[in-house]
């Protein structure tokens, strides 16, 4: 699929087949996660894949009543790495670089799963401590965002966006 027809295509899913999603698939989309770009290359992030039904619940429950997540057959959860930013961007690394570094591997793996046929939300509204101890985190790492990822059960049409012109400032 052309790149463009990636960006047209992606659609927030968030019913997903009752059918796994194959290894192979899972790799590729784990092999995009690694070529996403990060400040200074640290990969200052962590990502957790999610398929056991009892984590997939757990991780919904921590989500708002988002049930659907515990649907999905695969949920990666991204985490910002705050301390390994920190170590060559100090405190500016730590608070915004390894937020962006797991968000930009978030949308590698979000744009990867539409070109295998899968679909995906983000979902980033949770609440941080459940979400942190249904992954056993460890201190330093930082839930930022989950991904669920299967064989979407829906087609949603596309959605408006807005005009260019409120969006870009041009000087």
């Amino acid at each position: 699929m052309e790149l463009f027809d990636i960006f047209e295509k992606r659609r927030s899913i968030r019913a997903f087949l009752p059918k796994p999603v194959e290894t192979e698939k899972i790799e590729k989309i784990l092999q995009a996660i690694n070529l996403a770009p990060s400040a200074g290359n640290l990969q200052a992030f962590e990502v957790f894949l999610i398929t056991r039904n009892s984590k997939r619940e757990a991780l919904a429950q921590s989500a708002l009543g988002q049930d659907f997540i515990a649907s999905a057959p695969v949920i990666l959860v991204f985490c910002a790495h705050a301390e390994r930013s920190a170590t060559k961007y100090g405190e500016r690394g730590q608070q915004l670089y390894t937020i962006q570094d797991a968000t930009i591997a978030c949308t590698f793996a979000m744009l990867a799963a539409v070109d295998l046929g899968l679909g995906s939300v983000w979902v980033g509204a949770f609440h941080e401590e459940a979400a942190r101890q249904a992954l056993n985190l460890q201190t330093d790492l930082r839930p930022v965002a989950m991904l669920p990822v299967g064989y979407p059960a829906e087609e949603p049409a596309a959605r408006s966006r807005r005009p260019l012109e409120e969006i870009v400032h041009r000087s």
